[in-house]
């Protein structure tokens, strides 16, 4: 496996039961992660490096390294004790993008459950992180990193802050003005490949994260984590793992769903679609969200009826008179969702923010599901 997106190895299952007998209360800290390029990545000592440094009265800080969230030359991104990696099921599409993905959280403090489809509820100081860089970059085939997104949070709300890494890769300095970077690299899967990559604004950051007026996470919801993550202490599911390091409140139901995986192709076609309109759209189209005036919800738990999917649903958008339908059961060439999921004008493609390049394996996956489809809508 290439990248540090695929740092952690995990395998899924379309639901998990859980025992509460495994659901056992320990200390942050103690565990080591293993890199698929073969290197481990292990949390530095307490006795040999400076602990992460995160006062909510100061934060954001200008620099991403005055945090202390990674140990060593910073573009390793090497965790610190008590920084846990995390990797949701279903992860959203940004031009190809390699991610990783940490969560940190005060000593003595813990996220509590609060239902399947919603996120974990965290208390004050809690951190997320994600990295977001590329691979054999032009033109001398190295890694780019370009920036480290962080969400905190701070007086019952959650806050931004983005830290945009300079080209030498020693440092990353806040910025929430946003900016464009061309890019150029060689994917391993589809060969060379170019964009002009979008740092989002503090204000487009808002537009995918929030509900009604406040800022909210994405992808630390429960039946997006409760898969096994391959730890070098052994494999686990990765809420067990996170009330073994204390950042989750024990107690969890015994039987948690689970999203189920868009790459897994043992799974029904219509499964593996929820499972990717989930991550990619849900954001946005649910209720009390950025498009909740249109007719589609995407939320996983809402997809059990297909006309939430836009199955035989006339366009609110007649942006092309021949896409008859939102989804034209057996018909891509008359359905709206595969046009937008095709288009890279920015008048016509969605998702809008976070996408210019077509997504070729989400929308092989539509155009399949869209064919599979009948009788013909009406």
């Amino acid at each position: 496996m290439e990248g540090m997106e695929r740092l952690y190895s995990v395998m899924r299952t379309p639901l998990r039961l859980r025992a509460p007998s495994v659901l056992v209360l320990a200390c942050a800290g103690a565990a080591t992660w293993v890199a698929c390029s073969h290197e481990v990545l292990e949390p530095a000592s307490a006795t040999t490096d400076a602990q992460v440094l995160f006062d909510l009265a100061d934060v954001p800080y200008p620099t991403l390294s005055a945090y202390r969230f990674f140990t060593g030359p910073l573009d390793q991104l090497k965790p610190n004790s008590g920084v846990l990696p995390f990797t949701p099921i279903n992860t959203l599409f940004t031009d190809y993008a390699l991610k990783s993905r940490f969560v940190w959280m005060p000593v003595g403090t813990r996220a509590q459950y609060a239902g399947d489809h919603v996120p974990l509820e965290f208390e004050e100081g809690a951190v997320l992180l994600k990295n977001i860089w590329y691979d054999n970059v032009a033109p001398d085939g190295a890694r780019r990193i370009i920036e480290t997104r962080m969400m905190f949070r701070r007086n019952g709300a959650w806050e931004f802050a983005n830290y945009i890494w300079n080209p030498d890769q020693t440092e990353a300095h806040l910025d929430m003005g946003g900016g464009y970077l061309p890019i150029s690299w060689t994917d391993v899967e589809h060969g060379a490949m170019s964009t002009t990559y979008r740092i989002p604004s503090a204000s487009e950051c808002f537009t995918c994260h929030k509900v009604n007026t406040d800022p909210l996470p994405i992808g630390p919801i429960p039946r997006n984590l409760n898969a096994d993550m391959a730890y070098a202490d052994g494999t686990m599911n990765q809420l067990d793992r996170w009330v073994q390091e204390g950042y989750l409140a024990p107690g969890l139901p015994p039987a948690i769903g689970a999203t189920p995986d868009w790459k897994d192709v043992t799974l029904p076609v219509v499964d593996r679609v929820r499972g990717y309109l989930d991550m990619q759209c849900a954001h946005c189209h649910s209720d009390q969200r950025h498009c909740d005036y249109r007719p589609l919800r995407l939320a996983y738990q809402d997809t059990y009826d297909p006309v939430n999917l836009g199955v035989c649903v006339l366009p609110d958008d007649p942006i092309d008179p021949a896409m008859t339908h939102i989804v034209a059961a057996g018909d891509t060439a008359r359905s709206m969702m595969h046009l937008r999921l095709g288009a890279t004008d920015a008048s016509v493609r969605m998702p809008l923010l976070g996408r210019t390049i077509v997504h070729r394996e989400g929308l092989a996956l539509i155009d399949e599901w869209i064919n599979s489809l009948g009788p013909p809508c009406p």
